[in-house]
């Protein structure tokens, strides 16, 4: 018996009849699921304009190959992983809004802030990795001149004078430079000749330590023309993009890797690496092979952590010890509103 023929359906698809006689819906184009869960966004945050949007930033291409001989790049024989790994993380909370009330009868709105940093140390050759330090800071953020230190019960949060009018919804980005040096403090404290120091991140203010890769786990802009972007996404796992060069403000040289992944979207397991543009370039090539040797063997996997494979192994556990250091917020919100009623 002849089959039923294909049916209409919605507008961009067909219909076509399965073994139980419906009709199922063929879709026009290949789709993946990003393996992230979508509490965490996606992997590939791509703007309004698609993923092909490009970015305002300058890129030099023609560094470790010329553009139009750009290719993957695998392990490179005698390239050997550093025997200390350090990788730092951070993270923030805001506990409270405030707004002061300011003797001209004015007021500034600010934000009581929880932050933290940690460094996990990785011995490769031991195969063992061990919390090597962790430090907590806390802050009031506002342009509030007359703004005075929160005590809290056994909580202070001192205060740090943001400029301009102080509005609300700049805030928050105030808290990362505290948040920065935290960091720093505590990573310099760990280190040891010969170490690789991973950042969570872009490097930002942090270009001037030494064998230093910032790490973005989340491709919010598209640096490349379509022709190099598809030399990206067609990285296996286990390899990785030539190094270029941004000129973005905070610019230096960079390369994407992709992490061990099943197959899947086109960006599954990508991150951007970063390292200084003090550097030549000949050590930021020498950088991009360390890299290839030893991120791989952190990444994580989706029954482990929802943002796997680039959520890597040791700042996942970081984030979460971290995360506890920062104290309980319904009781640091209870102590800042009773201090409140104390003040008034």
């Amino acid at each position: 018996m002849p089959g039923r023929p294909a049916s209409s359906g919605p507008a961009g698809e067909r219909a076509e009849c399965g073994a139980d006689g419906t009709d199922r819906p063929v879709s026009d184009a290949a789709f993946f699921v990003d393996s992230w869960d979508p509490a965490y966004g996606a992997s590939f945050e791509a703007s309004t304009a698609g993923p092909a949007a490009p970015s305002s930033a300058q890129v030099d291409a023609d560094v470790e190959l010329p553009a139009v001989d750009w290719r993957a790049i695998g392990v490179r024989p005698g390239v050997r992983a550093p025997d200390v790994v350090l990788l730092v993380d951070g993270v923030r909370r805001i506990d409270a809004s405030i707004w002061t009330a300011e003797t001209d009868g004015g007021s500034f709105p600010g934000l009581a802030a929880s932050y933290a940093a940690g460094v996990v140390r990785c011995d490769l050759g031991r195969g063992a990795a061990q919390l090597a330090g962790t430090r907590v800071g806390r802050g009031l953020f506002t342009a509030s001149p007359s703004a005075q230190d929160v005590v809290a019960g056994a909580i202070r949060y001192p205060v740090h004078r943001v400029g301009g009018t102080g509005e609300l919804a700049k805030l928050p980005a105030a808290v990362q430079a505290p948040l920065t040096a935290l960091e720093v403090a505590v990573s310099d404290a760990a280190r040891v000749d010969g170490d690789l120091l991973v950042v969570d991140g872009p490097l930002r203010s942090r270009r001037q330590l030494p064998r230093t890769l910032g790490y973005i786990k989340t491709q919010h802009s598209q640096y490349l023309d379509a022709r190099l972007t598809a030399v990206v996404t067609g990285l296996a796992s286990g390899e990785r993009s030539p190094v270029f060069r941004l000129g973005t403000a905070w610019g230096g040289w960079s390369w994407y890797l992709r992490l061990p992944v099943a197959v899947g979207a086109p960006w599954a397991g990508i991150v951007r690496v970063e390292c200084s543009a003090d550097l030549p370039v000949e050590a930021a090539i020498e950088l991009a092979d360390l890299s290839l040797v030893t991120l791989p063997r952190f990444a994580s996997t989706p029954y482990k952590d929802p943002r796997a494979p680039q959520n890597l192994i040791p700042i996942a556990g970081l984030e979460r010890r971290l995360r506890a250091l920062l104290g309980d917020s319904r009781l640091l919100h209870r102590a800042l509103t009773a201090a409140a009623r104390a003040a008034r």
